[in-house]
């Protein structure tokens, strides 16, 4: 029986990508690679089975922060034009990145020119990195390490089978989009466990999506969320809006949620169904945001739409606990689905929140985005007035398409077309008087097609 051999790897300055790589490809079997106290610096590397890198405390790996330099570790998921990763593996097993140290990235500085006032966002450059993608691994370890400035996803798995999260901590730019904190895509058997999420878009956020050549990931199955820290602008737990396969037994508990926009979030929009989802003892901090971010200050939120209609229908979410939630909020709780049904079986039990005036008065409308306008086909090449890819359609109006008032002013709870909601002790403190445009009911209830 072959011994697995330990190679230590001092720091230098250097460009370390061949060397690291060539160690890769050169040992048959299992390889640990130790990344001593220092900066590495290097540019793509190719994850291989049987692979461990150790970055000990102390130790920093540096990504290159130039796109050409990832050109050999191309992905076949392009996401918001990226299709390339600073480390990439597929169909590999056993692969674990480990230990007290620090993986950086740049994303803030080197991948954008300047800042967008209005948004109170950067202007991010078109073509950025992920930091990890692996596509049809299995047996993946990813532990204490720290993640800092990504300049879009973090860390990505895509139709992956058996993933463990464990005490990291990835802190990017608060004003960096498309930074989502990890994104587990089409995957079964994940635990994220004791991690901190801190990021401009979604903090862990689940998908099933459709590859460029027609394939899918598959089903998000067996997911587990436990006694982590999640500060996001966007969604900070979120299923969606990728949802070409289903959603089933998922799980989050013991969460607290920081300084963000949306809390709880599940977006239907591609034909996956949701079945089997549980919110449990979650706190909840969420704030306005400028009306391009999607959403604005909502504990909860839970949207089916048809994005694709000449294929097939949006999967219907049912089936969904979220019990013992409590905090703060300058949005509303809303669901809503365009048709009677579409949302089912849904338990709100034990919420406790206190429902405040925004200081942007962004919440007083509910956000259906993504629609069927803002698909990437549809939208006005070079036509920067009609708005930005991915986060918002300006309509004939002038204003942007999804955003729409409710019905007598913001209520605490909003449902179209949910069958079955169950509620069971809420407790929504609001302000008194009501400020201007608030709804004085604390449920309203619009009926949706049929």
């Amino acid at each position: 029986m072959s011994l697995s051999p330990t190679i230590h790897i001092a720091a230098q300055p250097d460009d370390l990508t061949e060397q690291l790589q060539s160690l890769f490809d050169r040992h048959e079997g299992m390889l640990h690679i130790v990344l001593e106290p220092g900066i590495h610096r290097c540019g793509g590397l190719r994850l291989r089975s049987n692979l461990t890198i150790e970055i000990v405390k102390g130790s920093e790996l540096h990504f290159i922060p130039d796109y050409e330099a990832y050109a050999h570790t191309m992905v076949a998921i392009v996401a918001e034009e990226s299709d390339r990763a600073m480390m990439t593996a597929v169909g590999e097993s056993n692969i674990a990145l480990v230990g007290g140290g620090r993986i950086f990235c740049a994303g803030s500085t080197l991948y954008t020119h300047g800042e967008d006032g209005d948004m109170g966002t950067l202007v991010a450059s078109r073509y950025r990195p992920r930091i990890l993608v692996l596509d049809g691994c299995k047996n993946i370890r990813i532990e204490g390490l720290r993640i800092d400035d990504s300049p879009m996803w973090t860390m990505h798995f895509a139709a992956c089978d058996t993933i463990q999260v464990k005490g990291v901590a990835v802190d990017n730019d608060r004003r960096m989009p498309n930074t989502d904190g990890i994104v587990i895509d089409g995957c079964r058997n994940v635990d994220i466990i004791d991690s901190e999420f801190r990021t401009a878009d979604d903090g862990i956020v689940l998908k099933t999506t459709r590859r460029e050549d027609g394939t899918l990931t598959g089903p998000c199955e067996n997911v587990s969320v436990r006694n982590c820290v999640v500060e996001s602008r966007s969604c900070a737990l979120k299923l969606g809006t990728e949802s070409f396969s289903a959603f089933r037994n998922i799980s989050f508990e013991d969460v607290r949620i920081e300084k963000s926009n949306r809390g709880l979030g599940i977006f239907s929009r591609d034909g996956g169904v949701v079945d089997g989802v549980r919110f449990v003892r979650i706190s909840v901090d969420c704030h306005e945001t400028p009306a391009g971010f999607w959403g604005s200050g909502e504990a909860i939120t839970i949207t089916v739409l048809d994005r694709r209609p000449e294929e097939f229908t949006a999967g219907k979410v049912c089936n969904v606990l979220i019990e013992d939630v409590e905090g703060t909020i300058e949005g509303a709780i809303n669901m809503v689905a365009e048709t009677e049904g579409g949302i089912s079986d849904i338990t709100l039990r034990n919420i406790a929140l206190e429902q405040k005036a925004g200081p942007l008065k962004t919440g007083l409308r509910y956000d259906i985005r993504p629609t069927i306008d803002d698909r990437f086909d549809r939208f006005p090449i070079g036509d920067k007035s009609a708005g930005r890819v991915n986060a918002w359609r300006f309509g004939p109006d002038g204003q942007i398409i999804g955003l729409i008032a409710y019905p007598g002013g913001m209520p605490a709870i909003f449902t179209k077309g949910v069958s079955n909601l169950v509620t069971e002790n809420i407790r929504i403190g609001r302000p008194e008087p009501l400020p201007e445009n608030w709804n004085r009911e604390i449920v309203v209830n619009a009926a949706a097609s049929s």
